[in-house]
């Protein structure tokens, strides 16, 4: 899940960060609004999560600027205003969560997978292709009902493959969905990777090469299960 964190706190946006990533996540951090407006802009993403008091702003009168040109992508708020009548202000103006400071990163992670599931386009809970299934909120991948162990960014790049199965996905759009600013990833990066994902799923043609444009999980999606409803 690709995650955009709008804090401009120095002390707790390194704590988020490092935090979210551990979890699995895949975060792009901004200090101001401006910048958060750029990415949203340019950059696919499956949460928000915005402070209200940036340099240049409220990251609220953002979402609802957002929100007003039709950009859907869940939020989550963080602030510490605490009083109900800013909670009520935040849910009227587009917000999905409102998180109070001071918070457990515990809270944060759970709110944030719940908001992507309520989300109008959200991505199914379970993928199936064949005998392999991905599970994303519990970030577990079977293999014909054995448990497999992968890293946070095999995760990302097979549940992308995943959901586009028998489809080509570009190195472009693998790079967009499971990489942010500070693990840019070099030319070759994405074909190591699949290359340990083949490795793992113990099928060298289960991942296909297409050579030139990206890779493809053959076959195509046998079943999904438990999608927002």
């Amino acid at each position: 899940m690709k995650v955009l964190l709008l804090e401009d706190d120095p002390e707790l946006a390194p704590e988020l960060l490092a935090g979210l990533r551990r979890h699995g996540f895949v975060v792009d951090h901004v200090v101001t609004g401006a910048d958060a407006d750029l990415q949203v802009a340019t950059s696919p993403y499956d949460c928000l999560v915005l402070d209200r008091t940036v340099p240049d702003g409220d990251g609220l009168d953002l979402l609802e600027g957002w929100r007003a040109k039709g950009v859907d992508v869940p939020a989550l708020v963080l602030t510490a205003r605490a009083e109900v009548a800013d909670r009520v202000e935040g849910f009227e103006r587009g917000a999905d969560d409102y998180l109070v400071k001071p918070f457990a990163l515990a809270e944060l992670v759970v709110r944030l997978r719940t908001i992507a599931r309520r989300a109008p386009s959200a991505r199914p809970r379970v993928l199936r292709t064949g005998d392999l299934e991905l599970d994303v909120p519990r970030h577990r991948v079977t293999l014909d009902g054995v448990l497999l162990t992968v890293s946070a960014k095999e995760f990302a790049v097979l549940e992308v493959l995943m959901e586009h199965a028998g489809e080509v996905v570009g190195r472009g759009e693998l790079v967009a969905r499971c990489w942010d600013e500070m693990s840019e990833p070099s030319s070759n990066v994405v074909d190591v990777l699949v290359g340990q994902l083949r490795r793992k799923l113990g099928a060298a043609d289960l991942v296909e090469t297409v050579r030139g444009v990206g890779y493809r999980l053959a076959g195509g999606p046998q079943q999904t299960a438990g999608s927002a409803g």
